[in-house]
């Protein structure tokens, strides 16, 4: 195997594209190797290296099935619910707090004796 083909940043020809650009496509790389890099250069460090697929041996990316959506649905919730109340939060959770902001920051009492 030969060295990969080296391309300036933005200079890349036409039928290649990065994962990200073959996602917008609703194209994924489908176990093909890296084909070519993008190389941005920087002043200080080594260049940012991208990889590059060839678009024309890309292949469909796969459709949810509905055991995937379903677990993908448990997943949230268990994101969202909190593990100190068992409430569903309505949102995720927070990890720095680990449970939902009234657990975290509980109200004062108030009793009738403090002022």
């Amino acid at each position: 195997m030969g060295a990969l083909p080296v391309f300036r940043w933005h200079l890349a020809p036409d039928g290649y594209a990065t994962r990200r650009q073959l996602r917008a496509r609703d194209l994924r790389p489908g176990g093909q190797d890296v084909a070519a890099q993008l190389e941005r250069p920087r002043r200080r460090r080594g260049p940012l290296v991208a990889h590059l697929y060839r678009v024309d041996l890309a292949k469909p990316v796969r459709p949810m099935t509905p055991a995937k959506w379903a677990a993908l649905a448990k997943a949230n919730t268990a994101r969202r619910t909190c593990p100190h109340c068992r409430r569903d939060a309505g949102y995720v959770i927070p990890p720095s707090l680990d449970m939902c902001v009234p657990c975290a920051y509980p109200e004062p009492s108030n009793s009738p004796g403090s002022r």
